[in-house]
């Protein structure tokens, strides 16, 4: 009688202690410097830059790239400093047939390049942990880096909150303070090849994740960046995405954002803030007619993707395009911007390809029906293999003037509710200034398909009616039960 009030109490004690953990990882604070709106910037040099993968006549794949190849021109003229953020930057190749660019090996060849011609040069690499499956593997490019005198980082994760509490709440109690080595494993790799750890496994279903995808230089007397949507990744190579490169005062909020995530992962990373310090000293006078820059982190891109939607007015017209469309309150934007009148088309991969591996369309596809139930258009990218892993809203005023909106973050409660780290910026500018009219040409061209050129179908392509994947949705977005 004794033993079994007394193992009630364990399971009362231990299953409160979840609860109260899963309940403050969930709502704790976040880290000073996230969920960031800059100011709105003057900006020069500013160029739209796409991925693109379509298929010909024939049925061939074919994939062009640009944003890679500008994020090594960057790095290739950078004397001072070079700081890059990149959530996936591994070899790992899936189980794709398909002919892969090597991007993982380009970008670390790149940088050792870089570093061998200019020994004095600061060379800053944050990445997450993802890249070393947690802890349970090794990552020879990093260790080559790192060597060479990069400085790299890997996210501290657990000063985020939990995306997945129910587990992260248990995972924060049990299993953290064991830690994690690149020794020998025994369990398989649920990313890749090789053998991995328990605690890589036990780790995995936090579902947490530094997603941002950021490039600063110096550049001259001044700085340039990159914000994409594209990841280094070999297995990644063919996918659709998009960027947006600059110069001016904006690149070095970029660099703050980043200043933020060394702080809580490696506070002895004091020397980038320095030079960070110094670099803030450069400005110069502002044209009032260039287009202007914002840069957006965590919950501060979903403020903007809404504010961006609630302001559009009969007639105006709202392109979207996204890997993922999930987040309720974005959602509920676009049905109200089409009730008024406005002039909308959504873009959505079909969430069937994963690295070799087939998924069930969630959560786009029940997303979708709902959008197309409302009246709003959608078509389907055109995907063999590829994903379509652009995260853009273009917004065309009646005045003239254009909004862009571009970056690492899908439109999902996880990407936009401060839970992952996300970087986005927003770009003011006239309708017919060049990074403006490149991203127009680049929406219509998916949207309508080029000649000799398919890049989407239409939403028949893939409608899905089913319940089952509706209410899969509903509790994944809403308990962080999936990984979108």
């Amino acid at each position: 009688m004794m033993l079994r009030k007394a193992i009630r109490w364990i399971v009362v004690v231990v299953v409160l202690a979840w609860l109260c953990s899963a309940l403050w990882h969930a709502n704790k604070p976040l880290p000073a410097g996230l969920s960031v709106a800059a100011p709105l910037r003057e900006a020069q040099r500013v160029r739209f830059l796409a991925d693109v993968t379509f298929v010909d006549a024939a049925g061939q794949r074919h994939s062009e790239q640009a944003i890679f190849d500008e994020a090594f021109a960057m790095i290739a003229q950078a004397r001072k400093l070079i700081v890059i953020d990149m959530f996936l930057f591994n070899e790992q190749a899936g189980a794709s047939s398909e002919p892969l660019r090597r991007l993982s090996g380009e970008l670390t060849q790149t940088l050792l390049q870089r570093l061998r011609a200019q020994p004095d040069l600061l060379v800053v690499v944050i990445t997450d942990p993802v890249n070393t499956v947690y802890g349970g593997q090794p990552a020879p490019h990093l260790e080559a880096l790192q060597r060479a005198g990069a400085q790299v980082v890997t996210t501290d994760l657990a000063a985020l909150r939990a995306s997945n509490p129910l587990w992260s709440g248990a995972w924060q109690l049990c299993c953290r303070w064991l830690g994690n080595d690149p020794g020998p494993g025994w369990l398989p790799n649920p990313l890749g090849a090789g053998k991995t750890t328990l605690r890589s496994w036990l780790a995995l279903p936090n579902f947490s994740a530094n997603h941002r995808k950021t490039l600063v230089v110096d550049e001259g007397d001044g700085f340039a960046a990159l914000v994409t949507s594209a990841n280094p990744h070999d297995a990644s190579s063919a996918h659709g995405n998009v960027a947006l490169r600059f110069s001016g005062t904006a690149a070095l909020d970029v660099l703050e954002t980043e200043w933020a995530v060394l702080a809580f992962s490696d506070p002895k990373a004091a020397e980038l803030g320095a030079l960070m310090r110094r670099a803030k000293a450069w400005s110069h006078a502002p044209d009032a007619e260039a287009p202007r820059v914002q840069v957006l982190t965590e919950a501060k891109i979903r403020d903007a993707l809404v504010g961006a939607i609630d302001s559009a007015q009969s007639g105006e017209q709202l392109d979207v395009a996204v890997f993922y469309l999930a987040h309720r309150g974005v959602i509920e934007a676009l049905r109200a911007a089409q009730a008024r009148g406005v002039e909308l088309r959504v873009l959505l991969d079909p969430n069937r390809d994963a690295f070799g591996r087939e998924k069930n369309g969630v959560p786009n596809r029940p997303v979708a029906r709902e959008l197309v139930a409302a009246g709003i258009p959608v078509r389907w990218c055109d995907t063999h293999g590829e994903q379509c892993h652009a995260k853009l809203l273009l917004k065309r005023r009646r005045d003239g003037q254009a909004e862009l909106i571009v970056g690492s973050a899908n439109f999902t409660r996880r990407n936009l509710d401060d839970l992952n780290l996300e970087t986005s910026v927003r770009l003011i500018a006239s309708g017919d200034a060049d990074p403006i009219r490149q991203a127009s040409q680049w929406f219509e061209s998916q949207w309508s398909n080029a000649p000799q050129r398919g890049f989407s179908v239409p939403y028949d392509t893939y409608a899905d009616a089913s319940w089952l994947k509706r209410v899969q949705y509903r509790i994944g977005e809403a308990f962080g039960l999936s990984t979108w």
